[in-house]
């Protein structure tokens, strides 16, 4: 088995406090990716910078101090390590991480949250025509080289009206907008990678990996699917089990997603 979560923890510190540090001792996982970290590595108590048993990468978010970050944590010790995807613009947001392991490549992604009418809307498509371009090249050259590739992360984009409690509601808002959507589209049906929940769940509402943090929407199910596993084919046909470690309750939540955690018949080669 080769198992990976990934989980925006939306603030490592806050997180750590509210049972981040407690879920990750119990983790089964042989990677993690994190997204949201809110701080530069060396601000972060060793703890939580490079747990013991993982070997730790960070991205930093270098343009957006206290936002953004992103790390991989990994039981192997990565043969490679790159920051950012060759973007001008993007890469010294803590948006994007990959390492290489045994016989893959495993990225972590905070996808840009925009708002409509606002310059973060505008933001988000430009990281989106950017990022699609570099996940094509990432896939042919690890072809090439006989590996998979993984991108797990925060997407912030729900893809159908099933990744999504309240569609209906949302079809102009950032997030589920019609050309995100066939983004998603494009990236699942013409380059190559496959949504791992969706392949396993193809009929299920959800399962969603965020709640707002007003009203009741965690305790109405009222999320959203936006936390994605893309992987390459050949290692996504080989995936067992997909999940939402969900919290039992409203107050033993310590971010506002869930982990996603895949696991995969698969093993680093």
């Amino acid at each position: 088995m080769f198992t990976v979560s990934t989980v925006n923890v939306n603030g490592l510190r806050a997180a750590a406090r509210k049972g981040y540090v407690q879920w990750l001792v119990s983790s089964g996982a042989d990677v993690i990716c994190l997204q949201e970290i809110r701080a530069d590595p060396d601000e972060l108590p060793g703890e939580l910078r490079e747990p013991d048993g993982w070997r730790a990468a960070h991205a930093a978010p270098l343009a957006m101090p206290g936002r953004c970050g992103v790390a991989i944590l990994s039981r192997l010790t990565p043969t490679a390590v790159r920051v950012g995807f060759g973007s001008a613009e993007f890469d010294g947001d803590g948006r994007y991480l990959e390492v290489d392991l045994p016989g893959v490549t495993v990225g972590s992604l905070y996808l840009v949250n925009g708002t409509v009418g606002r310059p973060s809307q505008d933001a988000k498509e430009r990281f989106m025509a950017q990022f699609l371009p570099y996940l094509v090249e990432r896939r042919e050259k690890a072809a090439i080289d006989g590996r998979e590739m993984l991108v797990c992360g925060d997407w912030n984009i729900a893809h159908r009206e099933v990744d999504i409690k309240s569609w209906k509601a949302n079809r102009r808002n950032s997030g589920f907008l019609p050309n995100e959507r066939a983004w998603l589209d494009e990236l699942f049906a013409d380059t190559g990678y496959v949504d791992v929940v969706r392949s396993l769940h193809p009929d299920r509402e959800g399962p969603y990996s965020w709640w707002s943090y007003r009203g009741r929407a965690f305790d109405n199910d009222a999320g959203w699917r936006i936390d994605y596993v893309a992987a390459t084919r050949g290692i996504a046909q080989t995936a067992m089990s997909a999940v939402v470690e969900r919290a039992p309750t409203w107050a033993a939540r310590w971010s506002d997603h869930a982990p996603v955690t895949v696991a995969f018949d698969w093993s680093p080669t």
